[in-house]
């Protein structure tokens, strides 16, 4: 006898994905969540429904037949370093005015 509603670890194992992802695809609402409390649990036949909806099955990625959504031509995903200001202005780094006591 299945249960009827599954954990994101039992989901993910279910699946054959990780449990990262799983948590991911709830958050931006691309599968059903039903919330008990504070605990996501999950319906396999509507999650599974919902993935082949949304063209994200995992056989449609095992076979190949999906284009790959990641960076185009070799660019890199990261975001720019930043420049914040330092709060600390010590080291190397820092190139402040130097007094000079005599």
């Amino acid at each position: 006898m299945k249960k009827e509603l599954l954990t994101v670890k039992e989901l993910a194992a279910e699946l054959r994905m990780s449990p990262k992802s799983i948590q991911r695809a709830y958050r931006k609402e691309e599968i059903p969540v039903q919330w008990l409390g504070r605990m996501a649990r999950f319906n396999l036949a509507k999650v599974q429904r919902a993935m082949e909806r949304n063209g994200r099955s995992r056989m449609r990625r095992l076979n190949g037949r999906s284009t790959p959504k990641g960076a185009i031509a070799g660019a890199s995903r990261r975001r720019a370093a930043m420049k914040s200001p330092r709060s600390v202005k010590r080291g190397r780094n820092f190139h402040g005015v130097l007094r000079r006591i005599t």
